[in-house]
């Protein structure tokens, strides 16, 4: 932040209640946070995880990305780089795994099936 001259004076920031999946967890707590850079007036919106603390952190680093771009024309590749390291890491979700799962046993079930049979 300092690298960029942003203060945290600058900065308004607000809770609202997410959306989407998360359950009744996102329907009874403000885990969205909205970030407004009052200088520049961009704005950030973030309700990727059911966590209000998390949301916070990933709201600010985008903030910080746009404000980047804005300044230099361009957002840093290694912070891209880490981004995309992240993403590749982060555990399968239930649906996923389940799908996968179904597919592996579907699977076995074909090969099974193609193996030599005896005929008595």
């Amino acid at each position: 932040m300092t690298a960029l001259g942003v203060r945290d004076a600058d900065i308004e920031e607000s809770f609202v209640r997410s959306g989407g999946h998360g359950g009744q967890n996102v329907n009874k707590t403000s885990t969205c946070v909205m970030l407004l850079h009052r200088p520049t007036g961009l704005q950030v919106k973030c309700q990727e995880t059911r966590q209000q603390g998390l949301n916070r952190y990933i709201a600010r680093r985008l903030l910080l990305d746009k404000i980047e771009e804005r300044k230099h024309g361009f957002v840093a590749a290694q912070r891209a780089e880490m981004e995309k390291i992240r993403r590749q890491k982060r555990k399968r979700s239930k649906r996923a795994k389940e799908k996968m799962l179904a597919n592996k046993s579907i699977r076995a079930v074909k090969k099974a099936n193609r193996r030599y049979q005896t005929v008595d």
